[in-house]
């Protein structure tokens, strides 16, 4: 082994065939046919997936804390052990359909950084700290994102617990069953700074054939209920100027939802994703439609602003075309930018290592999210193939998957600094 005085940290490292062989052996847990995982929440495979990932961190010599929610934390010490831990972490739960890295590959990363500072036995000045994080993926309990949730009071413990999956098994009972609910009270656990290192489930990076995307925010989020009334009618004896169709009004709606997130990219986002037509009949004039909303953007502002046009949009073809049209705000997740000092320091450490970087944006949610609440925070993407993510087919390059790690590792010593 190196000695930390013999190491220029700057050639610091990761050991990238151990993280992948590391990534590849929690794949085994819940492994499909088709290449993918499927370890859902709090099963007896989450069980089994907790459990290794702790025999590793115990391996490194970290110590170990669970909370009420589940929630792991490994801790690694650092010279001085009174400075807040700086931390990185994700989940290892996975959805139905799910592949080998998302989530997976933000914990194994941290554990990863640790044993190559270990590995060169350097001593931090600040304890560094890897957690993953109960029921990110929220495909058998929701709210997603739970544990992190809980930890930053965006929900109560009792609500979390009190959650229940179609066979009416509650969060609480699953936790008790598999022997994780720890005794320290979620968020009882200071955080200096929180790193996340993830697939980017996207296809940006790729496209633009970057290794690194320094993350600047995670978009924001409205989702909405569109409701067009007209009138049904035959569809043969109903000349077209005389129509209340309220398909065709909808039709205009969507189009201006696509057309609105184009007027504000490179960020804006605009998707229907469900329509019901009434009566849903061959030869009937359609009388009322209903279709969701979903737009997107790195700010609230923005967000806001492309609500407001779409509704005013709406407006003139309910005026145009006799039809009634409602808008409903279903659910509202703000905007989330990461602190200046942590993207920088990912910003730094690519550059540094000499990795293709450019700056990116979330448009999926992560534990981050709730951390970027706490303590400063930012996060690291990777490219993944196709940019395909929750599905079984889900793939990244070893090579990525080893810079993204070398960037953790280097961003995270900025943040931790190295005990002299």
């Amino acid at each position: 082994m190196k000695q930390q005085t013999e190491l220029d940290i700057s050639d610091l490292r990761i050991n990238g065939e151990r993280l992948w062989d590391s990534l590849m052996e929690l794949a085994q847990i819940g492994a499909t046919p088709k290449g993918g995982v499927c370890r859902l929440t709090l099963t007896d495979l989450d069980k089994q997936g907790r459990d290794l990932v702790l025999k590793w961190a115990a391996e490194a010599g970290m110590s170990i804390t669970i909370d009420k929610i589940g929630n792991g934390f490994m801790r690694r010490a650092g010279r001085n052990n009174d400075l807040p831990p700086i931390v990185t972490g994700s989940h290892i739960d996975t959805q139905p359909t799910g592949g080998k890295f998302d989530g997976n590959y933000g914990v194994l990363a941290g554990l990863e950084v640790v044993r190559t500072l270990n590995d060169y036995q350097i001593e931090t000045e600040a304890p560094i700290e890897v957690a993953f994080w109960t029921n990110e993926e929220g495909s058998r309990f929701v709210p997603v994102m739970m544990g992190s949730g809980v930890f930053a009071k965006a929900f109560t413990l009792e609500h979390a617990y009190a959650a229940t999956d179609t066979e009416g098994k509650t969060v609480q009972g699953e936790l008790e069953r598999i022997g994780y609910i720890g005794e320290q009270e979620p968020g009882d656990h200071p955080i200096g700074a929180y790193f996340e290192t993830h697939i980017e489930q996207g296809p940006v990076l790729e496209d633009n054939d970057k290794t690194i995307g320094v993350v600047q925010a995670v978009l924001g989020i409205r989702w909405f209920d569109c409701t067009v009334v007209g009138m049904e009618a035959h569809a043969g004896p109903t000349p077209m100027h005389l129509r209340k169709d309220a398909m065709q009004g909808a039709a205009e709606i969507m189009q201006e939802i696509v057309a609105c997130a184009l007027r504000h990219a490179p960020h804006g986002r605009g998707t229907v994703g469900m329509v019901q037509v009434y009566p849903n009949s061959r030869n009937v004039i359609p009388g009322t439609v209903k279709f969701s909303i979903d737009l997107r953007n790195h700010t609230d502002a923005l967000v806001d602003q492309m609500a407001d046009e779409v509704k005013a949009f709406a407006a003139e073809v309910g005026k145009r075309r006799g039809l009634e049209i409602k808008i409903d705000l279903v659910s509202s997740y703000p905007a989330q930018p990461f602190h200046t000092d942590c993207i920088g320091a990912v910003a730094k450490a690519a550059e540094k290592l000499g990795y293709s970087n450019m700056p990116a944006v979330s448009g999926a949610g992560h534990d981050a999210v709730y951390m970027a609440r706490l303590a400063p925070s930012g996060m690291i993407f990777i490219p993944c193939k196709d940019g395909i993510s929750h599905n079984e087919i889900e793939d990244a390059k070893p090579e990525h998957i080893t810079a993204g790690c070398n960037v953790l590792l280097h961003a995270m010593l900025e943040r931790a600094g190295i005990a002299v």
